[in-house]
């Protein structure tokens, strides 16, 4: 998940919900507005909503020697 930044300037930080023994209940994202405390630290990392879909457009397009390592990994540990 990225932090995005949205066209009127506020920020989509991504943030995860635990249980008390640790484990993963779900995902989301919190917003957070120009003149929140913790925006400057976070518009550093941020990504435009286009960023976003450039890198998954990328990603699907360049990821084809990685799928095939992983499909024939996952070959193997169900042969296994």
């Amino acid at each position: 998940m990225y932090v995005i930044r949205l066209a009127d300037g506020t920020i989509r930080v991504p943030q995860s919900l635990t249980s008390d023994d640790g484990r993963l209940i779900g995902n989301a994202y919190v917003e957070i507005e120009p003149g929140d405390p913790d925006y400057e630290r976070w518009l550093a990392e941020s990504l435009t909503e286009f960023e976003v879909a450039e890198r998954r457009r990328r990603w699907e397009a360049e990821n084809d020697a990685l799928e095939r390592e992983f499909l024939a990994f996952r070959s193997e540990q169900e042969d296994a």
